[in-house]
């Protein structure tokens, strides 16, 4: 063969040389799971030719990759189904989400369970019927022909042409709010998931293709990439609900109706997903604080501004306490600031340029008025704060500052307020009123390694303690558009924190562009006891908040320097954090914790007093203990204990008052009999104070 119709390429490693043309299919074709092809970075469909020179990647369908395109697929054949069924359904966007995908439709009447189940059998015939996706780059024009019946998807051809900036991550965007850039101007990079659409340099069709004749089944504007063929989609697939949605996540846009899916490799990933599903919603904070009495969400106080009843006041009490005294063994020192302040604050701090969209608006006061109207005394402008760290720069600049006092560590529980969209807001894990476990260090240079790690090590113990020990570690870096202060110092902050991240032995993994705008940071993620991940503690790294606020220490050769600002959040926020720890837990929180640690239960009314003693004892060590008078009856209290999650139940019969002791039951339901009063008390604080059951 002659030389010029081969091509070079490198292929999961290692050097090869095939024909010119030949594609990803070409070369990954005895291996049924791979999807796509990752070249040179990009992920490419197999039936695309491969360059010279290329680095090629197989992407398997169980992998990260290979899992979103498997769902993106499924989501073309979901909208096939629903223009099949509702032929006036219009197509709004339809992107993979975290353990699935959604589609948005204008449709006259919203979906019903019923829909969804005739759904799906339309779509396992489509699956089983091979229909290929077929990849076509067309023109502005061409796309416009092809859309000319669908209204939303010409309005997204048309933000094509004004596009200004990138849209990558919209798609990731969507499936992690918190991830989201609040205050995107551009359309196409808002939390709108338009980067399915028309992300990427071209304009993108994709055509299933009928087996069997080569015809056009149905179409639809999108980047892709796609699977090759809808088999691969098998019947590993359920949609699992449906609900409103404003086009584009805009509320002053028209309402459409959403359908949320779900596709996996195999049946058996498809069940064991859907028995997590189950699992996590026996162990949702939100009824499982209804259900123990732990907090509310008054529609009279507002969206997401929730309220802790008493015995959710007692956990949420024992996480701060226990916060604060490590925090101050650790060298923290304690500081306190106000809700509001004026908004120049915010000018200084950079929030107003870039964080405006997530803070309420602005209460204008003191301004005075002259008799005729006219203004004596402009009024002035206050916000509700949505960080706390501002003011604790405001802090540190209100003296004077040497090198001895470094690092410096001030904290904070700051309630602080952000504006959050009524569509992400989600029991105490989205809302708009929290308090953050603030804190901000002010060391130089020098000390900056070591103080990233001392605090990564701090925040990895204390969560430790709280009971979540399974962990990994997210680096996020710049967003080019998003981000203040020079090149040379967004490299070395990131240099810095990788090296301290990469130290801890922890699995690292690279958020590109999910900076903060002053500063790249660490994220710890856990994974609860169901598997599921939760962005814990940050730690961000800024050397800009100094410079606008132009903070200074006198270093010891006498000279002025700018110190080093590290942020840290270690709940990120207390709500947030209860609800993790509620799910984790599915309210069977440990001892410590526990608003009611011991419930006392007399077999007859005849022992209550004996049983009010033993309480008294356990009062004195500091144990919150109750005994149950109710007039129900025996079982029904030990039923009751056990329906609110109780650590101990101590019971007491006659034998048991001779005998000067008590019967232990435990969560778990076994039993432990004849126990002396003055050894249950023991075990009972022994175990509270060493935090060990």
């Amino acid at each position: 063969m002659p030389v010029d119709t081969q091509i070079t390429l490198n292929v999961d490693g290692e050097a090869t040389t095939a024909a010119a043309g030949t594609t990803g299919a070409e070369l990954f074709g005895e291996s049924r799971d791979v999807v796509v092809v990752r070249v040179d970075g990009e992920l490419k469909d197999l039936d695309q030719p491969l360059p010279e020179g290329a680095v090629v990647e197989a992407v398997r369908i169980d992998s990260p990759d290979g899992l979103n395109v498997l769902r993106h697929s499924t989501a073309h054949v979901m909208a096939q189904a629903v223009q099949q069924l509702r032929p006036d359904a219009k197509l709004g966007i339809g992107p993979y989400i975290t353990d699935g995908f959604y589609f948005d439709f204008d449709v006259a009447e919203p979906f019903t369970p019923d829909d969804l189940k005739t759904l799906e059998k339309m779509m396992l015939k489509i699956v089983n019927s091979n229909q290929r996706f077929v990849r076509r780059v067309v023109s502005e024009e061409q796309a416009r022909a092809a859309m000319q019946d669908e209204p939303y998807k010409l309005e997204l051809i048309g933000l094509k042409g004004a596009r200004t900036g990138t849209a990558a991550g919209a798609e990731d965007a969507a499936a992690n709010p918190e991830n989201l850039a609040a205050g995107a101007e551009d359309a196409v990079t808002a939390d709108d998931g338009a980067n399915v659409e028309v992300g990427g340099a071209e304009l993108t069709i994709y055509d299933n293709v009928d087996r069997k004749d080569g015809s056009t089944v149905w179409c639809d504007l999108c980047r892709g990439p796609h699977l090759p063929n809808t088999k691969l989609i098998s019947n590993a697939f359920a949609l699992t609900r449906s609900a409103a949605a404003y086009w584009r996540g805009n509320q002053a846009n028209k309402q459409l109706q959403r359908i949320y899916g779900t596709a996996w490799p195999t049946k058996e990933a498809l069940k064991a997903y859907q028995e997590r599903m189950a699992e996590a919603e026996r162990r949702d904070h939100r009824r499982i604080g209804t259900e123990l009495d732990l907090f509310s969400f008054p529609d009279e106080l507002g969206s997401g501004l929730p309220i802790f009843h008493p015995k959710g006041g007692i956990i949420r009490k024992e996480m701060e306490d226990y916060s604060r005294q490590r925090h101050i063994e650790a060298g923290y020192e304690f500081v306190y600031t106000p809700h509001i302040t004026k908004g120049h604050l915010y000018e200084v701090s950079g929030h107003l340029d870039w964080y405006r969209e997530g803070m309420f608006p602005p209460m204008h006061v003191d301004e005075e008025l002259n008799e005729d109207g006219t203004v004596r005394k402009p009024g002035v402008d206050y916000y509700l704060k949505p960080m706390n760290c501002p003011m604790h720069t405001l802090i540190y600049r209100a003296r004077g500052r040497s090198y001895r006092e470094l690092p410096l560590r001030l904290f904070e529980f700051g309630s602080v307020y952000r504006y959050e969209k009524s569509g992400v807001i989600h029991g105490l894990t989205r809302v708009r009123g929290m308090t953050q476990d603030d804190a901000h260090i002010y060391c130089t240079r020098e000390q900056m390694k070591d103080e990233l790690t001392g605090t990564l090590n701090f925040v990895l113990g204390l969560l430790k303690d709280y009971g979540l020990a399974d962990f990994y570690l997210e680096l996020s870096t710049k967003d080019p558009a998003k981000s203040v202060g020079s090149d040379e110092l967004w490299e070395e902050a990131t240099r810095t924190l990788a090296e301290v991240a990469e130290a801890s032995g922890l699995e690292l993994v690279p958020d590109p562009g999910g900076a903060a705008f002053y500063g790249p940071k660490i994220s710890v993620q856990a994974r609860d006891a169901i598997g599921r991940t939760w962005q814990m503690s940050t730690i961000q790294l800024d050397f800009n908040t100094p410079e606008r606020f132009e903070i200074e220490y006198q270093a010891a050769d006498g000279t002025r320097q700018r110190p080093v600002m590290i942020h840290r959040a270690l709940f990120g926020s207390v709500e947030r954090f209860l609800a993790v720890l509620t799910e984790h837990y599915a309210g069977a929180f440990p001892a410590w914790l526990a608003p009611v640690q011991v419930t006392a239960i007399p077999v007859a009314e005849a022992f209550n007093e004996y049983m009010y003693d033993v309480v008294d004892k356990l009062k004195a060590q500091g144990i919150r203990a109750e005994v149950d008078i109710s007039s129900d009856r025996f079982p029904k209290k030990i039923r009751s204990a056990s329906k609110n999650k109780v650590p101990f139940v101590l019971i007491a019969g006659g034998d048991d008052v001779d005998a000067g002791a008590v019967s232990f039951r435990f969560r778990d339901g076994s039993q432990d009999n004849a126990v002396p009063v003055d050894e249950a008390v023991a075990r009972i604080v022994e175990a509270v104070r060493n935090r060990t059951a």
